[in-house]
């Protein structure tokens, strides 16, 4: 991603609305998805950013990251006690095969060119029946300024989807669209977008009263994307097993 990017993300992850609503529904997630009891998890952030998930997901286990960008890592270390190195999909992971019982990777697949072969270099790092928790942004019709400053090579549909992680040998236990309840707000955002030629990004950080109304919003799905396979929304879930 550009460096501004980053910078932004580093200012506004821990409070902005889409941030925190993603982390609680994946929280959410977790707690109903992971086996309970038994020794701590060991976990991996694969392209971490600035490191928001980190607190979130060291609620579940011992955690490690991974961020190919040097200022990003930077900024992820300083600001939380996970060691976080560097590394690269998919040929780049320098961690050892076999070790992880979750890797997590939110937001990253789409920037990745050969998305099979990441898959497959992943599959290589869990242990047998070891975990992958992964969001996309869906819907290719919606590609807009926003994928294109996040250097992204794809939105997702749920057929690209489930069909790379098949084509990689997991077996898919659960996935969903999310960020359905906010769908036609975006939709009609991104509209006005296409219609005006407005080129700037959609993460901005908005008024207090506009941030917590989003956030309540999304952060309600929680719910229902643990537990049901939803057909429609801005990004997609997915949970598969090595």
């Amino acid at each position: 991603m550009e460096r501004e990017v980053f910078d932004r993300m580093a200012d506004v992850d821990l409070r902005h609305w889409w941030f925190v609503a993603r982390r609680r529904i994946i929280a959410r997630f977790l707690e109903e998805h992971l086996p309970r009891g038994g020794e701590p998890l060991r976990i991996l952030e694969i392209g971490c950013g600035t490191g928001s998930n980190l607190p979130m997901l060291q609620a579940f286990g011992v955690v490690e990251a991974i961020e190919p960008d040097g200022g990003a890592r930077r900024i992820a270390r300083d600001r939380f006690d996970v060691p976080v190195r560097d590394g690269m999909l998919p040929d780049g992971l320098d961690v050892p095969d076999g070790t992880y019982d979750l890797i997590v990777m939110l937001d990253v697949l789409e920037h990745v060119e050969d998305d099979a072969a990441a898959l497959a270099a992943v599959k290589r790092k869990l242990k047998p029946g070891g975990r992958l928790l992964l969001t996309v942004p869906a819907m290719p019709w919606l590609w807009s300024s926003h994928d294109e400053a996040h250097h992204h090579f794809r939105r997702y549909t749920a057929g690209r989807l489930t069909g790379a992680l098949s084509a990689a040998r997991y077996t898919i236990r659960h996935h969903s669209h999310f960020n359905t309840l906010l769908f036609p707000l975006i939709c009609a955002a991104r509209l006005a977008g296409w219609i005006t030629g407005r080129r700037g990004g959609d993460d901005a950080m908005p008024g207090a009263l506009a941030n917590r109304v989003l956030g309540a919003v999304f952060a309600s799905e929680r719910g229902w994307v643990a537990r049901r396979s939803i057909g429609v929304g801005v990004s997609m879930l997915a949970f598969a097993e090595a």
